[in-house]
């Protein structure tokens, strides 16, 4: 038998390693409270976006207790509408001609390409 193993540890037990030189991410914890006045604290990554609410224990619904201070939050990035990509491609003017256009198109009878 191997005289290097560890006696009396069974699989899936305790970690020999410690967090000594183990350097965590950047956190910031956020209070919610419910109705009935629970309050629950949560932490978040600094760069992780908070949720508005959150579900209690209790099952109502919890919203954050007073401001939070979002050091070093990334702003969340949402995505685009219709509308604002046309507005990022086209001019207005290019834009009213086409809808004049189309209103053309659709007041005549004519079958609009692409529909």
């Amino acid at each position: 038998m191997a005289d290097n193993s560890f006696k009396g540890l069974a699989i899936g037990g305790k970690s020999l390693e410690t967090d000594e030189a183990v350097n965590f991410a950047a956190r910031y914890e956020v209070e919610y409270i419910c109705p009935n006045k629970h309050i629950t604290i949560l932490p978040f990554s600094a760069e992780a976006e908070v949720p508005p609410v959150w579900e209690c224990y209790c099952g109502k619904i919890a919203h954050v207790k007073g401001n939070i201070n979002y050091e070093g939050k990334k702003k969340h990035n949402r995505s685009k509408s219709h509308w604002e990509m046309l507005i990022d491609r086209r001019s207005e003017k290019e834009l009213k001609d086409v809808l004049n256009e189309r209103l053309k198109l659709l007041e005549t009878g004519k079958k609009i390409k692409g529909l």
